[in-house]
């Protein structure tokens, strides 16, 4: 039996740094918090998978953004489960929009087994505060990432 030859890359995930989009969509106001660090980072075939999850909101301002209230049960689920997604570098941190009586969270994932199990945990223990569902896809070329990074102003040099 032939043993074969692993490849092995060390991958530095890049500190987070946060970009607002803002636009409208279908007449309704879209606010997004982008991880701008993610624009150059290399290499992105580790994270091929494609997570996003979206919250419906109940508690509602006009324009369909969440109240404060809404925001104070929402944001802390949105922050602990960001954190346990990235655990162990599983995953990398994409966007967030709210948008249309929606808080919709992506990250880029490495192992979509981990990322899985744990929402099923969450879902089945009914471990959050409103409903949400997610979707995974892999996206080897990260082409459902580049709108966002297309957004980006650079700055002239000089």
């Amino acid at each position: 039996m032939e043993k074969q030859q692993v490849e092995e890359i060390e991958v530095v995930l890049p500190a987070e740094r946060y970009g607002i989009l803002e636009w409208q969509a279908e007449g309704l106001p879209c606010v997004a918090v982008l991880n701008t660090a993610l624009k150059d980072f290399e290499p992105k075939k580790i994270f091929s998978w494609h997570l996003s999850l979206i919250i419906d909101f109940e508690d509602l301002l006009e324009n369909g953004m969440p109240s404060q209230h809404e925001r104070d049960i929402v944001d802390p689920f949105c922050d602990k489960l960001d954190e346990e997604i990235k655990a162990g570098g599983n995953a990398v941190f994409l966007v967030r929009e709210t948008w249309n009586k929606t808080r919709r969270l992506v990250w880029r994932v490495y192992d979509p087994e981990i990322a899985q199990a744990h929402l099923q945990f969450i879902i089945e223990h009914k471990n959050h505060p409103r409903q949400f569902d997610y979707r995974m896809e892999q996206d080897l070329n990260w082409e459902q990432a580049k709108w966002y990074f297309e957004q980006i102003k650079t700055e002239p040099a000089g």
